[in-house]
């Protein structure tokens, strides 16, 4: 369940603190959908101020702070401006913000964004380059420990999860309101069983049992279909080189 009070403490803090400089504040992520998970999910925010110099961000020390005592991840910080240039180089981050989001205090400045989905397409490959690279490296340091393998994959599902519904999008298709569905719609278009993210999901959600699952069989077929999707997008989504 999402604590409303939290939300609510944030927002008269950083008003307090902020006053006319705060233009928005914007709840995003699975805290904005029906996808909250008490214990594995966040609640992630966006700030949008008139100015953001030295004595600006000093006054929102405090706020902060106490966000973060919370157990919350910090508040992200963006002039208007900003906001608005950084849409070709945060494509798939904002995009997800426009599809999922709810205004906490002033107006939304989200919905009125452009992104560049050129910018989108690129931004897909190299972010599934980079999280099959990071998965391996974190593999590497506890390869025998079974614990620290789950919790690899349960940590890294929904970052993939959210990766492969841009991987659809970036390839035309539908993308599917939920993460277990895109997970089975991107295997339908991309040729792969997508068992073994299926079983992550539910040790997540407390539907299978840390027991019952081979936990290093699981890792080889996720890193498997991992470092297949990556290929695979590479493979689908090349740029033909000019003449």
């Amino acid at each position: 369940m999402i604590n409303e009070q939290d939300l609510t403490d944030l927002v008269t803090k950083l008003k307090d603190a902020a006053g006319g400089n705060l233009l928005s504040a914007i709840l995003y992520g699975s805290a904005a959908t029906d996808e909250f998970h008490e214990g594995h999910s966040d609640l992630n925010i966006l700030c949008v101020m008139g100015s953001l110099g030295r004595e600006d961000l000093a006054k929102l020390h405090a706020p902060a702070a106490w966000w973060a005592k919370k157990g919350h991840p910090a508040p992200l910080f963006f002039t208007l401006d900003e906001l608005r240039q950084s849409a070709d180089v945060f494509a798939i981050e904002l995009l997800d913000i426009k599809a999922a989001h709810r205004i906490l205090h002033g107006e939304d400045v989200i919905t009125s964004l452009q992104i560049p989905m050129d910018r989108h397409r690129l931004q897909v490959e190299r972010e599934l380059r980079n999280n099959t690279l990071r998965l391996r490296q974190h593999y590497l340091r506890y390869p025998t420990d079974a614990k620290k393998t789950l919790e690899l994959m349960t940590s890294s599902i929904s970052s993939f999860a959210a990766l492969f519904r841009h991987a659809l999008i970036a390839l035309g298709e539908e993308s599917p309101s939920s993460k277990r569905a895109t997970m089975d719609r991107l295997g339908t278009v991309l040729g792969f069983d997508p068992g073994p993210f299926q079983a992550i999901f539910e040790v997540r959600e407390g539907r299978k049992r840390e027991r019952d699952l081979d936990v290093q069989a699981t890792f080889g077929a996720y890193l498997d279909r991992v470092a297949h999707i990556a290929e695979e997008m590479d493979r689908r989504l090349a740029v033909p080189p000019a003449k």
